[in-house]
Formats: structure tokens, C-alpha cells, sequence
């Protein structure tokens, strides 16, 4: 039997905004409808699609708050 282990979160920074689940290197099979994701308010994000957990690192550029 086989343990699995709890996903990483996946680090963006205010480059990646906005923020939108697959990003552009998922690999094919991890591909689900685009969905946007709103990160700026609590600094984190879970999509509603595959419960990739995104966490934002360093601070946003001005116009994200």
C-alpha cells in the first residue's frame, strides 16, 4: 500500500497575475477548464478544478489590492 503525500504549494509571484489555474506549463494530462483565481486578498488560492494550492510570495504590484 501506498502512502500519498500532501501536494506543495505552488509559489507565484506578482508576475504570474493574474492568476488563473492551469497555468501555461501544466502538462497535458493536468489540463481542466481555465479558471481565474482570486489571490490578492488572503495572499492564497485553491482551485475549484484539481485543489492546486497557489501561495503568493513578495508583495503585488499596485492596482492588485
Amino acid at each position: 500500500m501506498s502512502q500519498t503525500t500532501p501536494q506543495q504549494p505552488i509559489e507565484i509571484t506578482a508576475k504570474d497575475l493574474p492568476l488563473h489555474c492551469p497555468t501555461g506549463d501544466a502538462p497535458l494530462w493536468a489540463r481542466h477548464p481555465r479558471v481565474f483565481l482570486e489571490i490578492a486578498r488572503t495572499g492564497e488560492a485553491i482551485c475549484p478544478y484539481c485543489s492546486a494550492h497557489y501561495v503568493l510570495k513578495g508583495e503585488l504590484p499596485k492596482g492588485h489590492h
